[in-house]
């Protein structure tokens, strides 16, 4: 930050901020930053009232995806499907069976701009993903896919779906105008997810995720 900057304070979970504060050098939230959290606040809860059970298994999403909007499920061949599979695996293993990692498990960056301790890092980083992908499929099952829509020449979103760790996931990229319609469509992609009466109550990962979503 310049001088003079405050700081940022962010408060949220795992289905993203909830509220921002931008402080001033006194210590106090400026009003603006507490007007825009509190209509950020308003929508969540708006959103929260909104959301009804109706569920849909990732199986039928994937039916879905390929029956109303032409997608293409990448060859499970690509260094793209690698790459984000391995990274994918490693990250459920950490979540759900981080004993597989020993040592690994627990990896702290290094303080400073030290080089040679960052490059170590990231070597240690690389290691683990490595021994995770190695694990094999009996002790940590993975039924991953990715499935792509095409929106124009140049523009395209990607729908990771992963169907025993129950994850949906995706990613896109264009410019203002087509941004706006593909994040339309990220939402209704999770909207047809959905959620159950269950995950409503107990305001589960998969209801958590929704809301995230609904609220981007």
């Amino acid at each position: 930050m310049g001088k003079g900057a405050g700081s940022v304070s962010i408060i949220g979970g795992a289905d993203g901020p909830t509220s921002i504060f931008i402080v001033g050098k006194d210590g106090k939230v400026k009003l603006t930053t507490r007007i825009q959290n509190y209509f950020r606040k308003l929508k969540r809860n708006r959103l929260k009232k909104r959301i009804t059970a109706n569920p849909h298994t990732l199986e039928e999403v994937m039916e879905w995806l390929k029956r109303e909007h032409s997608a293409v499920e990448v060859s499970q061949q690509s260094h793209n499907y690698l790459e984000q599979k391995q990274s994918l695996k490693a990250s459920l293993i950490m979540r759900h069976r981080p004993d597989l990692l020993g040592e690994l498990i627990n990896l702290e960056p290094p303080e400073g701009e030290d080089v040679e301790a960052l490059k170590a890092f990231c070597e240690k980083i690389q290691e683990r993903e490595k021994m995770a992908a190695e694990i094999a499929d009996d002790i940590f099952p993975l039924d991953f896919h990715i499935y792509e829509i095409k929106w124009s020449e140049n523009d395209r979103m990607q729908i990771g779906v992963e169907t025993v760790w129950q994850v949906l996931d995706g990613s896109f990229s264009g410019d203002k105008k087509t941004m706006k319609q593909l994040r339309k469509l990220y939402k209704k992609i999770y909207l047809y997810y959905g959620v159950t009466a269950e995950d409503i109550k107990n305001e589960t990962e998969r209801y958590k995720s929704l809301l995230g979503v609904l609220c981007s």
